[in-house]
């Protein structure tokens, strides 16, 4: 092997090894490496205070895990928190499908394709995966209390893309969204 292909072997952390006659096993072990080295010092806890709350087409949401976060010791799974005001729902979404929602807080439904779906606190919405994407808008029906969805996810975006080998699109935007200065038009 050249000094060429031994210095791409240590190239960036998922970097493709250097052509069909590199050493694949050792190229495994230096990523290996590398993935040791980028998890140590890395926090293993998220703490819910310091994650900020940001205001986007879905709503109020803060984001614990997500594939733009380079911080975290894992990458493989997108985890957030939102928050949907008493009388209020979230944006609409086409998605894959495949999450998993659980309701911390309030009472409410799910749209998936129109048909209603009733929860309360401490039930878990799983997601249906379809080709073509599912159509995906909550609502929170209690006149006091916010709603609380917790939601995780695999994180498929580096190997499918944001796609994620379906669709992702926004149909209807949250209330919030263009009120807050974020820029909506």
């Amino acid at each position: 092997m050249s000094g060429r292909e031994r210095r791409k072997l240590g190239a960036p952390l998922g970097a493709a090894p250097a052509g069909r006659d590199a050493n694949l096993l050792e190229w495994l072990y230096a990523l290996r490496d590398r993935q040791r080295i980028r998890q140590r010092g890395r926090s293993w806890i998220i703490k819910g205070r310091d994650v900020p709350w940001e205001t986007n087409r879905q709503g109020k949401m803060q984001w614990y895990l997500h594939p733009a976060f380079d911080d975290t010791p894992l990458r493989s799974m997108i985890f957030f928190r939102q928050e949907i005001a008493p009388k209020a729902h979230s944006g609409a979404q086409r998605v894959p499908g495949g999450a998993i929602l659980y309701v911390a807080r309030g009472r409410g439904y799910t749209l998936l394709d129109e048909d209603r779906h009733d929860w309360d606190a401490e039930d878990v919405i799983n997601l249906p995966i379809r080709a073509d994407g599912v159509i995906v808008q909550h609502f929170n029906i209690d006149p006091v209390e916010a709603a609380v969805l917790l939601c995780a996810d695999l994180n498929l975006i580096d190997l499918l893309g944001v796609d994620r080998g379906s669709v992702l699109e926004q149909i209807e935007d949250a209330p919030e969204w263009g009120k807050a200065g974020d820029g909506a038009a």
